[in-house]
């Protein structure tokens, strides 16, 4: 139990349902959607395109989304990819000869077409039961009516405004700057976007006037990007991944997402005591920094469209894990976990829903880099996402950007099951960090014995471009020893991601919402 002398939050607890998200009026409608009679599908799909006008630095109709979903009455996961693929006419060799030595990202060849709207449409179709436009309808009216723009919404838009590049700037501004505390940002032409999915589905996005808007304004900016590229878009369902840590089992989105990531850090931690550890020592950030660093590692050479990648077994083996684990020195930060583990690797918006039935949704729907490209389609305002980005121009690696391929993606729902049963959908916002999330929040759980709203709000750290980020949380002990292990600490200009979860207590029938006081966000239940 937490201190209640001290900041903090409490977690939610209700018995018909519960929504966390990273902003009140979405968990606010996607409750209102429960008590209306719709699902946690509904609810889950009413909350994120919502989340696009309040948070639409984060996320928006044109981006991507992955979903895990337990049906009610079962206890089988499902996975839906709702990732775009590149243009057909993308070409690495091109990109190559234009003097291109990486993805660029605020580009229109960073522009992959967006794949939220077509799982989102497939989505209601396969398991909503009040039907796409009772989904669309609150985000159509805040899109009209205006949202108030959070506190830590504002913030993040003054850091960002600068990534904001021609048509985007007239729709993403309010007077040619970022929008203050409590200014009401409208997207009317979003709005009508919205309407025409809900009377058309897909069909209002991916062709005629949406489509055509997004096609010109993409070729206007050098994109190579056709109608037949936005017609063929398709999301699939397909087969979670899964690893077991101490009894727990963590299901993950398969890839071109990097859940894998995440199940690899797990399986390389169970090598480790991590509960005999102080969970805010230093110790348990370097041991978590360093299997991180190799398990990104094997992220950034294996995973990829999945019809390119072969190596998801080698990540996924306890025995790869085993001989990373050996590579750890307690003592010592690793300079290159590149060249220690090459003798292992020879041959890489999140919101949560659960009903009355125990359906439940794990969501994760984004635009990549914050505004993604910066760009945006000329009538309608639809800012382009970025995930493009996430390929790489080396010649003959599994994502080697290359047209109709699906990129290597950050975002990942995430469950977790004991006894195969579903014990809490989860995730973790935070690009890069979210397969470090994961392992962390699980670790929190398991090895600490945290509840999740505390496991949330503890502190964190990530070792990402050769520093190590520590929250301010931890103590200034704490930075000074991961100093002396070699790390390069910092501390960090903006928190370490966010998170939701929700907790299903079988034995009282009760639900209990978790959200990370990081952002503006909260759990709701009824």
């Amino acid at each position: 139990m937490r201190d209640f002398q001290l900041p903090g939050r409490s977690a939610v607890f209700a018995t018909n349902g519960i929504c966390a998200t990273s902003h009140p009026l979405a968990a606010r409608v996607a409750v209102q959607m429960l008590e209306s009679g719709g699902n946690a599908v509904d609810a889950a799909i009413a909350a994120a395109v919502l989340l696009g006008l309040c948070e639409p630095h984060m996320t928006g109709i044109g981006g991507d989304c992955f979903v895990l979903l337990k049906p009610a009455g079962e206890d089988r996961i499902l996975a839906l990819n709702g990732s775009g693929r590149a243009p057909a006419a993308l070409d690495a060799a091109t990109l190559r000869d234009r003097g291109l030595a990486a993805m660029p990202t605020n580009t229109a060849d960073a522009v992959t077409v967006p794949g939220a709207i077509d799982a989102f449409c497939r989505l209601s179709a396969d398991w909503g039961r009040a039907g796409l436009a009772a989904s669309l309808a609150p985000a159509i009216h805040y899109a009209e009516a205006g949202v108030p723009v959070g506190p830590r919404t504002a913030w993040d838009w003054g850091c960002t405004e600068s990534n904001l590049q021609g048509d985007a700037r007239r729709f993403y501004l309010i007077d040619g700057a970022a929008p203050r505390p409590g200014q009401v940002f409208r997207a009317p032409m979003q709005a009508e976007v919205l309407r025409r999915i809900a009377e058309h589905g897909r069909a209002g996005y991916y062709e005629g006037e949406v489509a055509e808007d997004m096609v010109a304004s993409l070729r206007a900016l050098g994109g190579t990007h056709t109608l037949d590229d936005f017609a063929a878009t398709a999301c699939d369902w397909v087969e979670p991944v899964s690893g077991t840590y101490k009894g727990v089992e963590l299901v993950e989105h398969p890839p071109n997402g990097q859940g894998a990531t995440a199940i690899l850090m797990a399986n390389i931690l169970s090598h480790f005591d991590l509960a005999a550890m102080d969970p805010l020592g230093a110790e348990r950030a370097h041991i978590e920094a360093e299997a991180a660093k190799l398990a990104y590692d094997a992220r950034n050479r294996f995973i990829a469209d999945p019809a390119h990648m072969t190596r998801l077994d080698h990540m996924l083996a306890p025995d790869t894990a085993a001989r990373l684990a050996a590579l750890i020195d307690p003592g010592r930060a690793m300079q290159s976990p590149a060249a220690l583990a090459e003798s292992v690797h020879k041959d890489t918006i999140y919101l949560t829903a659960v009903d009355r039935d125990r359906m439940a949704v794990s969501l994760i729907y984004s635009v990549f880099h914050a505004f993604g490209s910066g760009l945006a389609s000329a009538r309608f305002g639809i800012n382009f996402q970025n995930r493009g980005a996430g390929f790489t121009l080396a010649e003959g690696h599994p994502n080697e950007a290359a047209g109709g391929k699906r990129p290597m993606h950050t975002i990942i729902p995430a469950m977790l099951r004991k006894n195969g049963k579903l014990m809490m959908p989860f995730g973790v916002m935070g690009g890069a960090y979210q397969a470090n999330g994961h392992a962390r929040f699980l670790t929190n759980v398991v090895d600490y014995g945290m509840h999740p709203q505390q496991a949330i709000d503890a502190p964190r750290s990530f070792t990402d471009a050769g520093q190590m980020q520590v929250e301010r949380g931890y103590c200034d002990a704490v930075r000074a020893d991961l100093a002396a292990l070699g790390h390069e600490v910092v501390i960090p200009d903006v928190p370490i991601g966010g998170a939701q979860a929700i907790l299903i207590d079988d034995a009282t029938g009760v639900l209990q919402g978790a959200s990370d006081p990081r952002k503006d966000g909260c759990a709701l239940g009824y």
